[in-house]
This record gives C-alpha cells, structure tokens and sequence, in this order.
C-alpha cells in the first residue's frame, strides 16, 4: 500500500477539484454550497492525513467524502428549500399559473406531497434509504453501487423494491 503524504493528497484535489465541485454543484444545486462542501472534505482530509497513509486511491476517497457530506446537506433539507427558488414576484406567479391552467391548490398539494417524500425517505430503514439516495442523489447504477459497497445488485435492487413499498404507503397514508 502506498504511503499518503501532503503533496499527493493536494495533487489528488487539485487535479479532480472541477469534477468534484461540478457533481457537488449538481447535487447541491447551488455553487456557493457546493464549494463549501468541497473544501471541508479536503480540510478533513488535510487534519486526518495521517489516518490515509493506507488509502491508495485519494481521488476516490475524497469523492467519498464529498458525497458523504452532500448527502448530509440534503438530509438537512437545505437542497430542498434551494431547488426552484427564485426571486418573482407574486404577480408573475400568478400570471404564470393562470396562463399554465394549474391549479394553485393543486401546487400547494404538490409540494405539500413532496415534503412527506422526504420524510418518507427518512424515515427507511438504512440499508433501503442508501439506495434511494445513491440512485437518486448520485445518480448510480445498481452495478456502480455494488462494487462501491460490495453488496449484490440483486440484494441492492430488493432493497430499492421492499424501499419503493414503504414510500408508497406512506404516501398513500399521506394522500
């Protein structure tokens, strides 16, 4: 195994830091987060550089720890509040729902069906709520997340079944 030292771990951000922050902005769907996230991975990297000195991929590792705190981001909600904000003014918002034939109560409803989602997804098991997320979040295949857990894709694709289950009757409790 490799030894990890100072200069590999900053060559390992460096060179992969684009491609961190543009998933991380993806995710986070926002530049200024995403940033943040990014940087506190390294800075966590750089203060325990010592526990890394086995790690042979540093790149990979970093990722990992970039969608590790992505993950927390979204749990927090703070994506949630994020995704569609703009700054229109209540007339606009109005001409734009008439012109579209939607119904106001119908969108009240839709968001108010997408915060049980969440919940929801909180709510599952572990092992359940990380395929959602992994899928969902990360947009990863169920081959992409075995090799990454070392879990079967057919376990992983149970899990999202028994996960998909659960989610349905809680919004049909919602509903």
């Amino acid at each position: 195994m490799k030894k990890a030292q100072g200069p590999d771990l900053e060559a390992a951000y460096r060179d992969n830091k684009p491609g961190f922050l543009a998933w991380a902005a993806r995710a986070t769907r926002n530049l200024a987060d995403a940033e943040d996230l990014v940087q506190d991975a390294f800075a966590k990297a750089v203060a325990d550089a010592e526990s890394l000195t086995d790690v042979d991929d540093l790149a990979a590792w970093l990722f990992s720890s970039i969608r590790n705190r992505v993950r927390d981001f979204w749990r927090k909600g703070q994506t949630r509040k994020r995704v569609g904000e703009a700054d229109v003014s209540d007339s606009v918002i109005a001409e734009i729902v008439a012109a579209s034939g939607l119904d106001p109560a119908e969108l009240a409803a839709e968001s108010e069906l997408m915060e049980a989602l969440y919940e929801a997804i909180e709510e599952l098991p572990a092992g359940q709520r990380d395929v959602i997320e992994a899928q969902v979040l990360d947009g990863l295949t169920f081959r992409e997340i075995a090799e990454s857990t070392g879990i079967s894709q057919d376990t992983l694709a149970t899990r999202k079944r028994y996960a998909i289950r659960r989610l349905a009757a809680a919004l049909r409790e919602w509903i």
